[in-house]
């Protein structure tokens, strides 16, 4: 008798161990738009634009008040989602021109590196802006970790409808059909269809929407047909058409019984471009909602973005969380969710914040950290955020301001008078964690960078 209870507890022992090697992983996407606004969705107060798809995904998961990129521009914040370490730290303390030779260190550890160790399957589609050249001299997706990846460089040209400069694995793809947004969308469907029933893959969707050359198809602009000023509603245009084009790939997943099971991500690699910045910009009527700034500026909108996290196995519907979250943190949830070790060789600046969908609060290394070298919102380039308090700094860190964002979200009131020992606290934190990022950086291996006119 004896032995047949041990054999039959042993077998459903084995049974269950069974069933935990044999679930299936999460999947994951990141879709990532370009110069959205902290106010440019219906879903984050917008009171014009209609994003009923963002606005779906939302409300299936958290919406996420207070989530934050990187940088306050655009190839130093992909490296920073891409790798979970401050930017700086890589080299790349602006956005990358063409030939300049800057790009993503081959040394670096990036996501779909890491999740291939578990499995995954994986996909870049869309805009890159992490090397300098197309002509395979530097490396691309692929060498960043991608099984399968169609990009370009920087801009959907000649604007984000037909766009002919697609790279695919390598080849050019030559002209294309539809708004950027919706090729990446096709592109990704297609890669999704070839992979086999329960291997989990990686996606990202990288969206040229809404930077400039903005432009939407007749389709999106007859939403917003009431609209007298023919920019605005290009605009407005593309954002809906953005917003469609995530809903294709909502509508694909749902198909495949994939959507239960896939951990999304949707947020915008920094603030909005806000007109009158540089002639070519004339459409960019991007809303940083109540924040200070916009894009370029080392205040709140240069880069507090939109954010939404959808999984409807693990998270709760229908939440709105405030707790500040960065796309640095993404790598080390990423490695939580698909049960791998995140570099243990190299600073993380990036968190694990599943224990947020818990209840329970996120453990971080340090405050989070900006430091933006050409920031147009003069003196202020560096920042430190604890908690709701955030510190600003000049270059030279000597001057600073302080702020209570849960009191002064529009950073209107400056406390550093009022609140000596914290600002000094703060400003101490915020000196060593300069020092030790910079340091890092000089020795990245890339050029040193040069103010550009414009991105």
């Amino acid at each position: 008798m004896l032995v047949r209870a041990i054999v039959a507890l042993l077998a459903v022992v084995t049974s269950l161990a069974t069933s935990a090697a044999e679930a299936p992983k999460p999947n994951i996407i990141v879709l990532l738009c370009d110069d959205l606004g902290y106010g440019d969705l219906a879903c984050f107060n917008n009171p014009i634009t209609k994003t009923p798809n963002l606005d779906q995904l939302a409300g299936s998961g958290v919406k996420l008040t207070r989530y934050y990129s990187p940088m306050p521009v655009c190839s130093p914040s992909r490296a920073g989602l891409m790798t979970g370490r401050n930017p700086n730290r890589l080299g790349i303390h602006d956005w990358i021109p063409q030939n300049s030779g800057i790009f993503l260190r081959p040394g670096e550890v990036t996501i779909p590196q890491l999740l291939k160790k578990a499995g995954y399957k994986t996909c870049h589609v869309g805009k890159w802006h992490l090397n300098s050249k197309v002509n395979g001299s530097e490396p691309t997706p692929g060498d960043a970790g991608f099984d399968h990846w169609m990009y370009t460089q920087n801009n959907a040209a000649p604007s984000h409808l037909n766009p002919t400069n697609f790279v695919r694995n390598g080849k050019p793809v030559g002209p294309t059909q539809g708004p950027s947004s919706h090729v990446c969308v096709a592109e990704a469907t297609q890669w999704l269809g070839t992979l086999k029933e329960g291997e989990p893959f990686f996606l990202n969707v990288w969206f040229h929407e809404t930077h400039e050359p903005v432009a939407a198809t007749p389709e999106f602009l007859e939403q917003y047909a009431k609209e007298e000023n023919s920019d605005k509603r290009h605009y407005y245009g593309n954002v809906s058409q953005m917003d469609a084009a995530v809903g294709k790939l909502l509508k694909y997943l749902d198909a495949k019984g994939l959507r239960d099971n896939t951990f999304i991500v949707f947020t915008s690699d920094n603030g909005p471009e806000t007109l009158n910045r540089y002639k070519n910009a004339n459409r960019s009527y991007g809303s940083p909602g109540p924040l200070r700034g916009m894009k370029l500026h080392i205040t709140e909108a240069g880069y507090r973005v939109p954010g939404i996290m959808s999984w409807p196995k693990r998270i709760t519907p229908g939440q709105v969380s405030e707790t500040p979250v960065c796309s640095v943190d993404l790598l080390p949830t990423f490695c939580a969710i698909a049960g791998v070790d995140a570099p243990k060789d190299r600073a993380l600046d990036g968190a694990n914040i599943l224990p947020m969908f818990e209840g329970k609060s996120i453990t971080r290394p340090h405050p989070l950290y900006w430091q933006y070298n050409f920031s147009i919102g003069r003196p202020w380039e560096v920042a430190l955020l604890d908690g709701n308090w955030k510190l600003l700094a000049d270059k030279k860190l000597e001057q600073f301001a302080l702020y209570n964002l849960s009191e002064d979200t529009a950073e209107a009131k400056d406390l550093s008078a009022a609140e000596p020992e914290r600002t000094k606290a703060m400003a101490a934190q915020m000196k060593s964690l300069h020092a030790e990022i910079n340091a890092e950086g000089a020795k990245s291996g890339n050029p040193a960078p040069r103010q550009q006119k414009k991105e």
